[in-house]
């Protein structure tokens, strides 16, 4: 090992360590006290210095917070199939990085639904997390918070507009390629449906490059 990548290594143990105990969202939430995560945190983010894709999601639901495991869901399981890849090598930290929005479980809403990630969580880690792994080749973004993050002003008005012009940040020639891609959970069934072109046209596209970097 060189020493540059012992020091790698040694940066990315260091900010593991500190997004493990960060407790902002309990302890000074944005919105004041009444704002409070009802919960104890438990962040959950895989960074590497070795995976050249990095999977942005938006923030662990109940099953991945008890367990710690990202995707640990349905959800990971629709993902996984869409990449073409098995769970072993989804969570093969040489091969994929997965850093939500919001690294904690943000709660329910008064529908049973998913709060969206929590907004101190950002601001606080992203860049600093992005910095700590200049190897990533390919930012796949799942969902609307991370794809208005990784897109900015180049996102389209809706999810459906973003995911479908997913050339423009995809064919880029400065930049990491960003692959917009719908949050894979069952809710999103009757959106798959109604727009066959994603199985059809971006996932071969998505799979190609997910072999291509990982193997």
């Amino acid at each position: 090992m060189t020493g540059t990548s012992q020091q790698d290594d040694e940066l990315i143990a260091a900010l593991r360590r500190d997004i493990s105990g960060c407790r902002i969202c309990r302890d000074v939430p944005l919105k004041g006290e009444g704002d409070r995560l009802p919960h104890e945190p438990r962040p959950v983010a895989v960074i590497s210095t070795k995976a050249r894709i990095l999977i942005a999601g938006q923030a662990p639901g109940l099953r991945v917070h008890e367990s710690g495991l990202p995707f640990n869901d349905a959800s990971g399981k629709r993902l996984r199939e869409w990449m073409d890849v098995s769970r072993d090598e989804f969570y093969d930290s040489d091969r994929f990085a997965i850093v939500p929005m919001g690294f904690c479980f943000p709660g329910y809403d008064a529908k049973g639904s998913d709060l969206p990630p929590r907004l101190e969580c950002a601001p606080q880690w992203r860049e600093t997390v992005l910095d700590a792994m200049p190897q990533i080749e390919l930012v796949l973004a799942v969902g609307q918070y991370a794809q208005a993050w990784h897109l900015g002003a180049g996102r389209m008005k809706t999810m459906t507009e973003t995911v479908h012009n997913w050339r423009n940040y995809f064919l880029v020639n400065q930049g990491i390629p960003v692959l917009p891609l719908p949050h894979p959970s069952w809710r999103n069934s009757a959106w798959l449906k109604k727009n066959p072109w994603f199985g059809e046209e971006m996932l071969p596209v998505l799979r190609r490059c997910v072999d291509r970097l990982t193997r």
